[in-house]
């Protein structure tokens, strides 16, 4: 992490959560500010340019889905949202929309934090993937300039056979770690956008990739599944 403040925007119209969620933050050393409607979110993310956005999508003048549209058109600043919407279709509809991940009221501080200390990882990591061509974890390089996978072990590294299917997958949900990435949104990146709705595509070849590149395909490490949404992966 870096010793300069992380500045940090609340989208939110509970003042209660909004105090919460600032509290928290800020015992963490991040600078807070706050918005509690649409309007006003836009506003503050044109004018502060946050590290990172908190939102809810029940605000009282308009969906928040929209707001992390908005913001998609401008930045790729993260987003996490926070709902009382639990149901899968919500969940998606603000991933597929742009968002970076989603907790569920009622929520932890702990969570929260965790959530937050991942999404700035990754947002860091990716403002440096350009000079670093090279993904780890656990055993696996994988080098995007050379295009290989390769599995260390005692007796040195053996390059992995992937299909450019499985290439594809590992190398879009490794770009970006610790974010949720619907069935929808890989299907566009790996098959194209006519094929959004054969999630049964992803699920096939995500087993095969879990075979090549996790040490228990059963219990995988790092490509995580979100039941009925998609996948996390975890470095």
């Amino acid at each position: 992490m870096t010793d300069l403040p992380t500045h940090i925007l609340i989208v939110e119209d509970e003042a209660d959560i909004r105090r919460f969620v600032r509290l928290t933050l800020e015992t963490e050393g991040h600078t807070v500010h706050e918005a509690a409607t649409l309007q006003r979110g836009l506003i503050e993310a044109g004018t502060r340019r946050p590290d990172l956005v908190v939102l809810d999508l029940g605000l009282p003048d308009g969906d928040g889905v929209d707001l992390i549209r908005d913001l998609r058109t401008w930045s790729a600043m993260p987003i996490i949202v926070l709902s009382a919407r639990s149901a899968e279709a919500s969940k998606i509809a603000a991933l597929d929309a742009g968002a970076d991940d989603y907790l569920v009221k009622p929520f932890g501080s702990g969570e929260l934090m965790a959530r937050v200390r991942a999404q700035l990882r990754r947002s860091q990591r990716a403002g440096v993937a350009s000079a670093q061509p090279v993904i780890e974890f656990g055993n696996i390089t994988v080098d995007l300039a050379r295009r290989t996978v390769e599995r260390r072990s005692g007796q040195g590294s053996e390059i992995l056979h992937l299909t450019p299917i499985e290439y594809k997958l590992l190398t879009h949900l490794a770009s970006q770690p610790d974010r949720v990435i619907t069935h929808a949104q890989l299907l566009r990146a790996v098959w194209g956008p006519g094929h959004t709705e054969d999630t049964h595509y992803v699920r096939v070849h995500m087993a095969n990739l879990r075979k090549k590149v996790e040490d228990n395909a059963s219990m995988p490490r790092h490509l995580r599944t979100e039941a009925g949404i998609g996948y996390r992966f975890v470095p």
